[in-house]
């Protein structure tokens, strides 16, 4: 049965994948081809996955050729005169035509080589906006987050993070939203925490991104300390502490006459009695109850945590739901796209620099398949399909031959030099291009795959 679960699980996540992946290709294949015969150029063909030796579908409609491929690495639009990813040499050896792409200005061979990433972005800003307008926000704003933090990771602690550590500053700024301080950890060098009353400075080592991908660390590395608080258990739960009597909205203030206030508190004395018994003292809305559970051989009840908005009501922290109109949506949806393309660029300079050890965590289509909840759910889903598009938006822009920034920096240096490059040099660069992607192709699922440089 766990095993069918699992596969549901993967099916669900890949599910996911495809579809986001398929959105994004389209509509960004979709910003080269408006512009190209916005330009007056022949398209050719416009494909959603690549399609060598056969297609699953094509149709032509006009002059263009529409059809879905069967390798889903990506998609492409085939304007004609173009030294791209077909390599038509053929082609390239007749006169040029008017509505060939090689005929055209310059600008507007840029214009058309910058469509595909304008489109990403622009989607990013509406789907992002739409988020914003159905679900809005909840951010924790930090100053409410009386507890501290939970150290729910090792690496923090050896760092010298402490339980109920109250955070003052990360990397030198002071952090609005909780929501925030994971990411920022990241990226940072230190953090001033506020410990009883005295200001600490927590270093992280260098190499934490490393050691984190090194672990396959999932989780956080630290969460908002709450109180221990029972939420409610669903109807399939079969766990020890779903059976004991414990019921939703109790507070434990007690395991085995040992005094606790938080969650943390409580996780060690549980595992103490590995295939034995705890007793809980439970506070049930001002009458003391005793409560005794089985623990397992991993030394857990199975009782995990409240809903995000009981501790909020429970007054460990405060959240500041924010809605928007349709109007207000958009504003925000481009203030926020920049944000994250911002957040995406800090983690990117990690890979370049080899003593982080980011270059470890460079993963493939497994990595962005766990990004997605093994359940189908829309918020995530469009959240995650904006973030990949910002990310698919920035990385075509990198200067790499075969990518779109690629084309826009020969298209750039003829503009300012005033001379074409030789469209031999051009399908050489293109062939160097496609051999550093398939390259980092091949790393990138390696790493998923068989964890190298781990």
């Amino acid at each position: 049965m766990l095993l069918a679960i699992n596969w549901a699980e993967f099916g669900i996540k890949a599910a996911q994948l495809l579809l986001s992946l398929s959105i994004l290709i389209v509509f960004h294949e979709f910003g080269h081809y408006i512009t190209a015969r916005w330009f007056k150029c022949r398209v050719e063909k416009f494909y959603l996955f690549f399609d060598p030796w056969f297609s699953l579908f094509k149709k032509k409609v006009g002059e263009t050729e529409y059809g879905i491929g069967w390798l889903p690495l990506g998609g492409y639009v085939k304007i004609s005169g173009m030294i791209d990813e077909s390599m038509d040499k053929e082609a390239m050896k007749l006169p040029a035509q008017p509505w060939e792409f090689r005929s055209k200005p310059a600008w507007q061979r840029l214009i058309i080589m910058i469509g595909g990433v304008t489109v990403n972005v622009i989607l990013a800003f509406i789907i992002y906006a739409m988020i914003l307008f159905v679900w809005g926000e909840n951010p924790v704003p930090m100053n409410s987050v009386k507890n501290g933090v939970w150290v729910t990771d090792s690496l923090m602690y050896e760092a010298g993070l402490r339980n109920g550590d109250k955070i003052v500053s990360i990397g030198g700024s002071s952090v609005e939203y909780f929501d925030d301080v994971n990411k920022k950890i990241l990226t940072a060098k230190e953090m001033v925490v506020d410990r009883n009353g005295v200001e600490k400075k927590i270093t992280f080592p260098t190499d934490l991104v490393g050691k984190l991908v090194e672990s396959k660390r999932r989780r956080r590395l630290i969460e908002m300390r709450v109180t221990a608080l029972v939420g409610e258990f669903d109807k399939k739960d079969t766990s020890f502490a779903s059976r004991s009597g414990l019921k939703d909205g109790d507070r434990i203030v007690a395991v085995d006459s040992t005094p606790v206030v938080y969650f943390d508190e409580m996780i060690p004395l549980v595992a103490k009695k590995k295939n034995g018994t705890v007793q809980f003292t439970v506070d049930r809305k001002g009458e003391t109850v005793m409560i005794t559970s089985k623990v397992g051989a991993e030394g857990k009840t199975g009782l995990g945590l409240a809903d995000f908005e009981d501790y909020a009501a429970a007054g460990d922290f405060k959240i500041d739901h924010k809605t928007y109109s349709f109007l207000e949506s958009f504003p925000a949806g481009v203030k926020k796209t920049f944000s994250k393309l911002g957040d995406y660029i800090e983690q990117f300079k990690l890979i370049l620099r080899p003593e982080t050890g980011a270059y470890k965590g460079v993963g493939g289509f497994k990595s962005m398949g766990s990004i997605f909840p093994p359940v189908w759910d829309w918020e995530s889903f469009w959240s995650i399909t904006a973030l990949f598009s910002i990310i698919l938006a920035f990385m075509n822009l990198l200067p790499i031959p075969a990518l779109d920034g690629g084309h826009v920096l020969f298209t750039l240096i003829e503009m300012i030099t005033g001379r074409k490059p030789n469209e031999k040099f051009l399908e050489y660069a293109q062939i160097v291009g496609m051999v550093i992607l398939f390259g980092l192709l091949i790393y990138a699922n390696g790493n998923d795959l068989f964890g190298w440089n781990r």
